[in-house]
């Protein structure tokens, strides 16, 4: 037996019944001619600050649906549809944009940062989002996708970070078998070098990208490629995620806390305003009590779960992921998880950013070779072994579940990686190249109004919809009693927030 199977087999039942799952999952709010909602957060849907299952992302326009977690996956898949329906029925006319790539965005100043009321909290999340916007830029922010939020009973951090090391190695299949983002409006790079290449008059694509959303021209950034993170240990983890949000850059320095007219530019002149700056396609997580630093969490109590963000929405499904999907991550996080997981070194670290890249752009490309190690392979038969050891573990998953959900994914998401023209990405192509005059927005905005058609369709249980709508006007409440409660000035808690202090255990 390999080492895989011997550690399934030595795993207790209840743990694998206990693996919880939870999704978050962002949109762009829509007009139903594709422009960018410009209206405030619907009061309807309540506070975004507050709300324990709809907030905002970046963007005052970007709603981000959160599920609880669940040790079901139908269950998760059935709260976040809930979700949808609720959300649908209180934007009027307006869509969810169902592609991770944004369509027609205004002029970069006129996208709308989110708003959270004039708490000292509240203003925080503001301030620390008009620092995205001068450190990044806010067309980049509009890019949404979907976290997956893992945990497994029983885990320590050490088995949390085997876990991490090995999803950075192998999450390249995850681009391909999932990735949807393989073109973008033409405006949305207007003055970059981009290296795209035209699919009619306003789209901008590469052949055989996989996700843009996780290439160049997503969430990357200069000044964080200078970044050394290790993942062998919480120790080292939280060290690095300390000294860049302690360490001032200089650029940030120059641009300052405030303007002349006292309002504020940023949370900090730090790399990092807070944790949630990093960007990664997966982080350890830990739930945090009201006030505390994320940094802290993790090391007073140690990782609780994972966020898996490399997912991009998937335009052909109504709530952007489906059972198959779900099922298939668990099943490739378990193979993570069980699987030797030497350390990594900077030289892997480095050799991993260039395969995400290399699949981000031409992960479908045939005869596409990958680092690994002191060699390269091919993508395809690297896919082709991880696909291949994660078959034991769907059939595990079966056999306490009952039924055969898990091998069906597993053998449905192989079937589409030996038929790329069945991949999201390609399929996404497809669908431009036969009307290219219409191209991203235009396909974008064709499968929202039928997701849109779709969602609301569907009939919303009374006892649901009651309670979205009670837990709308509560949280709306609990945001008016924070403002009320408040008695320090900004600028204290500010600087209070963001000591170091509350960093360490």
């Amino acid at each position: 037996m390999t080492h895989l199977t011997q550690r399934l087999s030595a795993l207790a039942p209840d743990r694998l019944l206990g693996i919880r799952r939870g999704i978050e999952k962002e949109s762009l709010r829509t007009r139903p001619d594709g422009q960018l909602a410009l209206t405030p957060h619907p009061a309807a849907l309540g506070s975004a600050l507050t709300h324990p299952h709809i907030t905002t992302d970046f963007s005052e326009s970007q709603v981000e649906l959160v599920t609880g977690a669940h040790t079901g996956v139908q269950h998760c898949l059935d709260e976040l549809t809930q979700i949808h329906q609720f959300v649908y029925r209180a934007i009027g006319d307006e869509q969810l944009w169902v592609s991770s790539m944004p369509g027609h965005l205004p002029p970069d100043e006129a996208i709308p940062i989110g708003q959270y009321g004039h708490s000292n909290v509240g203003r925080a999340k503001s301030v620390y989002r008009m620092g995205l916007s001068h450190r990044y830029g806010r067309r980049m922010q509009t890019i949404s996708g979907i976290h997956y939020n893992w945990s497994m009973p029983g885990l320590s951090s050490d088995d949390y970070f085997g876990l991490i090391r090995n999803f950075r190695r192998q999450s390249f299949l995850l681009l391909v078998l999932f990735g949807a983002s393989p073109a973008v409006h033409a405006d949305f790079v207007r003055g970059q070098a981009h290296g795209l290449q035209p699919l009619g008059d306003q789209t901008l694509y590469l052949p055989h990208a996989t996700s843009l959303r996780m290439g160049r021209l997503g969430y990357q950034s200069d000044a964080q490629s200078t970044l050394a993170v290790s993942y062998n240990g919480l120790k080292g983890y939280a060290a690095s995620l300390q000294d860049a949000l302690t360490r001032a850059y200089p650029p940030y320095e120059a641009l300052g806390i405030q303007d002349e007219q006292g309002q504020y530019k940023q949370l900090s002149t730090s790399l990092l305003q807070i944790e949630n700056e990093f960007y990664s396609h997966i982080r350890p997580k830990r739930v945090i009590h009201t006030g505390e630093r994320p940094l802290h969490a993790l090391r007073e109590r140690g990782v609780e779960y994972v966020e898996v963000r490399c997912m991009d929405l998937n335009p052909f499904l109504p709530v952007g992921i489906d059972e198959v999907t779900v099922r298939f991550l668990d099943v490739f996080l378990l193979h993570c998880l069980l699987s030797d997981s030497p350390w990594d070194t900077p030289q892997e670290i480095a050799a991993l950013a260039r395969n995400q890249q290399a699949v981000a752009a031409r992960g479908r490309e045939p005869g596409l070779h990958l680092e690994r190690g002191d060699q390269t392979v091919l993508l395809m038969d690297w896919a082709r072994e991880v696909l291949d050891a994660c078959a034991p573990i769907a059939d595990a998953l079966d056999a306490l579940h009952g039924g055969q959900a898990y091998r069906q994914a597993w053998q449905a998401t192989s079937d589409t990686l030996s038929a790329p023209a069945t991949l999201p990405s390609a399929r996404v192509v497809a669908a431009m190249q036969q009307d290219p005059a219409q191209g991203h927005v235009g396909f974008a905005q064709a499968r929202s109004a039928q997701t849109r058609e779709a969602i609301m369709a569907l009939a919303l249980p009374a006892d649901v919809q009651a309670r979205l709508a009670q837990q709308a006007q509560d949280s709306l409440a609990e945001q008016a009693a924070m403002e009320a409660a408040d008695t320090r000035s900004f600028e204290d808690f500010r600087q209070d927030y963001m000591s170091a202090r509350h960093l360490v255990v």
